[in-house]
């Protein structure tokens, strides 16, 4: 299923929820959405976790990665 399709789905559901459900919905979706934006948050405030993740992502570009199944193969 692609995103427009869960939005969708979701969407059906909102719509047969009564207010007091619709309440719970939204602060639920809002704790979610706010605990993203602190781990992220977190993430950011790690000395040189920012510049390491770009490098991460070069490697990744150049292929200059190993599939982890190639080196632990007993996990």
């Amino acid at each position: 299923m692609n995103t427009t399709q869960i939005r969708n789905e979701l969407k059906n559901h909102i719509d047969k929820l009564s207010a007091e459900k619709l309440e719970i919905v939204e602060k639920f979706l809002k704790d979610l959405q706010e605990e993203e934006i602190d781990v992220t948050e977190e993430l950011l405030n790690i000395p040189g976790f920012e510049s390491a993740m770009k490098r991460t992502n070069q490697q990744i570009k150049e292929g200059k990665i190993k599939d982890w199944r190639d080196i632990r193969d007993d996990v």
